[in-house]
Parts: C-alpha cells; structure tokens; sequence
C-alpha cells in the first residue's frame, strides 16, 4: 500500500467513549507531535481525503456547493467531486449538500490486479482502530476498467480482509449487517487502483427523511435539487411545478428558499464512528437551525391531479418542516394558470419507457407546450425529460439543454424562454 501521501493514525479508546479518535487518511502535513499534545484539536484540524458522489452531470453543481460551505479545493470529476476538508467540514457536508449522494473518506489507495493484492492492501489497514468486534460492517463496491470484475467477489474479499485483521488484533470478528451497519465500507477499483473509503453519509444522501411515501416514479431529491439549481432560481420569484405528483420539487425548492439543510431530519453513517463528536456535531446543526426563515406565501405551489399523489406531497411537506408554506392545488395541467407575471416553472413528465407509453404521452407534451406558450408569457420554463422523441412535440425551441442522468436514463433538462 502507497503510503507516500497519507498517514494512517489510530486510536486509543473503547467503543463506549463518543471522543474516541477514528483512524482516518489525513494529509501528510498533519503533526503527530501536535496530536500527542492535544489530541483533540489535532483530530478537529486534521485533513481528510474526500469525495463526494453526485449524480452525473451535477458534479460542477456539487462543486459550487463545497465553495459556499468554504471548501475552495473541489476538483469536479466524472461521478463526484473530489475535496478535502476537516471534521467540521465532513460534518458540514453531510448535513448541507443538495446534489450529492453520498461522502466518502479516503482510507488508502494501492494497485490492485489480483485477489491477492486486493486482500493484501485492505488487511493492511488499522481496522481495529476503526471496528470493534461488537460492531457490524458492510461493504459496497463499483468497479471500472479493472482485472477484477465480479464486485460481489471483490466485496467478499474486501470483507474478509477487515475482519480478519480485526480477529488478529481483538480474538474476535464483528458481524455483518448490509441493512443498517455501523461503518459502511466502499472499495472502489478503476484501472487496477484500488481505493478504500469509509462512508460518512450512511443511507444516500437522498434519503432525506421528510418523503414518508414514494410514489410510482419518483424524482429523487437530489436530482430534483440539481434540476432546481440549474434553473438559477434564488427565491426572489415564483416557482410553480404543474404537475408535482408527491410534491419533490416543491419542497427541494423550499428548503433551499427557507435555509433548511436537506440532512436535518435524518441520522449520518459518521455518527456510529468511534470518534463521533456529538458537541461538534450539535453546535454545527445549532448554527444551521438558526439561519432557517419562513418561505413567503405564494412563493411555491405545485399541481396535480392525482388526489394521492396530492396527499403525500401534503405529508412529506410537514414532516419537511414547512408546514404551510408550499401551496398543492389539485388541478390538471391543462388547466394550470400561474398568478403572476414572472417566474419559473419546472416539469418532470413521464420519459414513456415502457412498450406502447409513447404514443400515450404525445398528446402531453403537446400539453406542455400549448400551456407553457399560451398561459406562461414573462415566465421561464423548464422540461426534465429522459425521451428527447417526446419533447419534440412541445413545440418550442429550447434556448439550453442540461445533460442529467436519472439513475441510468440520460435526460435534459429544457430551458424554454416563454415571451
């Protein structure tokens, strides 16, 4: 394993302790004489190699993100964004970005073309500074352009290096528990470079707690809140989704509008860390909680006509925190109106995947535009859409296009300046 850039420092104490110190891949500089001195400032100040996984085509989006959190190193990639900060700072992360998916926390990185190499590198990692026995791992893997191709194989083989090295050191093993481990880990192989990483975020970063339900094709958060980004909207004017099924849209935009963080109302993969510092923690979250303000009324509504689609949005609205401040009518698009003169509107349609939906959805797209040309004047809007056969049949040229994906679907996002 290449030591060359990274020092892998361990910790002293048991699991009982929150301050107990995590061993983590800090930068080079790091003092070790400050950290015999004071060795929980020197864990504050520590450097730590991360990256943020976001969706594709949002990676400059998630960078601009870590530059208003005071990160000013990002270097977008394909996948993610790469960045380094302190323990402060991957708290902060968590708790703040909109478009990312997960963080990781770089442990070590070394060549990796066999079984062996791959056990190798991963056993020589201080995992008993990291898991107790009494704890419970997982494992995640993505592979690209490397000898090993199986990721379930190099998972196992992954794991089994961990808990081996931990039964060296401690006489026993910890379980697995690939549902809600304590320490999540990801091997990441590209080009026969292994990298190992802890998992900071836990559950995705999507999952931000207040959606109870989900319906039949959901908008994932945090591509909703890319496409939100995308647009420039800021709050100074109206945003309208007129057909908001369980109202994602709406309330992504809210949360930005009321300085929510989109990781308030859910638990992080870093707090069951040994060296989870829960005052730290408390203190950043205090700070947040107290820029949070009022959406105005009016600012966003959303349409539907699907009564239950309506009742979740008003469910997830609440359990949000913004409990009567985003607007949900029950309306059909072609009845949508907006009730001011300037704005933006954004719309995800159905992408007709399935044999036979295509010709269905026509008919809606040339709904689209009929109400974007005809009811929108002075508004800007925007189509999300994974079928570009479809959005033809909008009828209006669009001034850009987003390249985004949906999962595995490539989309673009429409932007149609409506005079």
């Amino acid at each position: 394993m290449s030591n060359a850039n990274h020092i892998l420092r361990p910790g002293k104490r048991s699991i009982k302790s929150p301050e107990t110190p995590i061993a983590y891949v800090a930068d080079s500089t790091t003092s070790l004489k400050t950290s015999s001195e004071n060795p929980s400032a020197a864990r504050h100040n520590q450097i730590l190699n991360c990256f943020a996984a976001v969706p594709r085509g949002a990676e400059e989006l998630a960078g601009a993100e870590l530059a208003a959190l005071g990160i000013g190193d990002a270097k977008p990639g394909k996948g993610g964004v790469a960045f380094r900060t302190d323990l402060a700072g991957l708290y902060r992360t968590n708790l703040w970005l909109r478009t990312a998916s997960r963080v990781l926390v770089q442990l070590a990185q070394f060549p990796c073309s066999s079984p062996a190499e791959l056990y190798a590198g991963v056993h020589e990692i201080a995992w008993q500074e990291l898991i107790t026995p009494e704890m419970t791992l997982a494992v995640d893997c993505s592979l690209r352009d490397s000898t090993l191709t199986h990721s379930g194989f190099v998972a196992l083989k992954t794991k089994d290096a961990i808990v081996d090295r931990i039964r060296e050191s401690c006489g026993r093993r910890p379980n697995v528990d690939t549902t809600a481990p304590d320490v999540r880990i990801n091997v990441h192989l590209h080009k026969n470079i292994g990298t190992i990483s802890l998992d900071s975020s836990g559950d995705s970063l999507d999952r931000r707690g207040y959606r109870l339900e989900r319906n039949e094709a959901p908008l994932r958060e945090t591509l909703a809140a890319a496409v939100i980004a995308l647009t420039g909207w800021d709050g100074s004017t109206p945003l309208a989704d007129p057909m908001c099924g369980s109202g994602t849209i709406p309330v992504e935009a809210a949360l930005m509008a009321a300085h929510i963080p989109p990781g308030l109302h859910r638990v992080f993969g870093f707090q069951r860390w040994l060296d989870f510092d829960n005052s730290l923690w408390k203190s950043i979250c205090a700070e947040a909680e107290e820029g949070i303000r009022q959406v105005p009324v009016g600012l966003i509504t959303g349409y539907d006509l699907d009564n239950r689609a309506l009742l979740l949005a008003g469910r997830n609205t609440t359990k949000a925190g913004l409990e009567g401040q985003i607007h949900f009518f029950h309306a059909a698009l072609q009845d949508f109106q907006p009730e001011s003169d300037t704005g933006v509107i954004i719309l995800n349609p159905p992408y007709g995947k399935r044999l036979g939906e295509e010709d269905d959805l026509r008919e809606l797209y040339c709904q689209i535009g009929d109400v974007m040309k005809k009811r929108c004047r002075g508004w800007t809007g925007y189509v999300l859409t994974g079928n570009l056969e479809l959005a033809k049949y909008i009828g209006l040229k669009a001034s850009r296009r987003y390249v985004l994906f949906n999962g595995a679907i490539e989309c673009r996002l429409l932007k149609y300046d409506l005079y």
